[in-house]
């Protein structure tokens, strides 16, 4: 499943004065034979004066009118943190201000076009990884394939799903950013290997560290209902800066060549004690058929909490697709009839948010 986020707006003219103050101060701190190892260090913070990713194309163009040392420098230095603070999950600025994020900053040039993995999440629900492309010249939507692909140690694991953002910065810069759902048993820090394909047969591989984060409080749930033959299991939920993640588990009697139960289309919806609803980034799910039950499972992520919220309502629903079916294996196609799933009806639940939280 893939999510897409519009192109942010920035304000190009104050971008560029910015820009251009942060250059005047830098080529005076050249000018007195700094190391280049201590103008990087007190170049790097003139960068974030805009606070948006969107400024670096123009940093690197302002970047010529200023001597080649200096422009060589300031074009290598990577947007640190500048992805995540940019997109519209509150989880993933909230975690990125706080710190709590792994930064990575590694760069690689392959054919005119750097890739720079900017940043790592890894919570409970999902691993995300904030990544910018810069190329030399205009790339299409499609150069980059399916995206990007990941190792855990060194294995490929087993993704419930893979949703992608972008936000085109300009006809040559845009930030990604990817989040893996994750079915495996996972420890909890590792070495993540990443891989980038490009149209042209370009390959652009990284191996990063990763650890989760620990201010996680895990609230235990176990509440079970049964509904028009699906058995629903909610064991947990965690709370941390980067969100809610919810953990279910749901069954249904079917048959092989049908997985389309009402039980691998339930979502979850979940207000406060004032009735405001939190907002869900839920995903897919993973599913297997096994002694005529269908069983399904996934971990559904939604935005963090504020500090005032005691309690949780939790309503489980069936989120119905729109569309004509789907595909199962390489070529089946699975027609969906609407007609042939039941309205269920589920029972809402509370859950009290731990006092620790606040």
């Amino acid at each position: 499943m893939k999510k897409s986020f519009d192109a942010a707006e920035f304000p190009r003219e104050e971008v560029r004065t910015a820009i251009a103050k942060g250059i005047q101060q830098a080529e005076e701190q050249a000018n007195r034979r700094q190391s280049p190892l201590q103008m990087k260090r007190k170049s790097k913070p003139l960068l974030y004066v805009a606070s948006v990713a969107a400024a670096f194309s123009i940093m690197v163009g302002s970047a010529a009118y200023v001597s080649p040392t200096f422009a060589s420098t300031l074009s290598q230095l990577p947007i640190v943190g500048s992805v995540f603070s940019n997109y519209e999950f509150l989880g993933l600025k909230q975690v990125s201000e706080q710190g709590l994020t792994s930064l990575i900053g590694e760069k690689h040039t392959i054919n005119g076009i750097s890739v720079t993995i900017d940043e790592v999440l890894y919570d409970e629900s999902n691993i995300t990884v904030g990544y910018t492309i810069d190329s030399e010249k205009e790339l299409s939507i499609e150069y980059f394939g399916a995206g990007l692909e990941f190792t855990i140690n060194g294995a490929n694991p087993v993704a419930n799903s893979v949703s992608f953002g972008k936000k085109v910065v300009g006809p040559t810069v845009q930030t990604v950013i990817a989040r893996f759902d994750v079915k495996d048993q996972m420890p909890d820090s590792f070495k993540m290997g990443l891989m980038l394909e490009g149209k042209e047969g370009e390959k652009w591989e990284f191996t990063v560290p990763v650890k989760k984060i620990t201010n996680t409080i895990y609230v235990p749930v176990n509440y079970q209902q049964q509904a028009e033959g699906i058995q629903l299991d909610v064991s947990k939920i965690s709370l941390s800066p980067s969100g809610i993640a919810l953990d279910y588990k749901a069954t249904e009697k079917g048959t092989i060549d049908n997985p389309q139960v009402g039980a691998s289309f339930i979502e979850f919806r979940i207000t406060d004690q004032n009735g405001k609803e939190i907002t869900s980034h839920s995903s897919g799910g993973e599913g297997h058929f096994d002694n005529d039950v269908w069983n399904y499972s996934s971990i559904k992520s939604f935005h963090p909490i504020s500090d005032d919220v005691q309690q949780l309502t939790i309503t489980p629903y069936l989120a119905l697709p729109s569309g004509e079916g789907g595909v199962q294996g390489v070529e089946t196609k699975i027609p969906f009839d609407r007609s042939a799933l039941k309205e269920v009806n589920f029972q809402s639940f509370t859950v009290d948010v731990p006092k620790q939280t606040k």
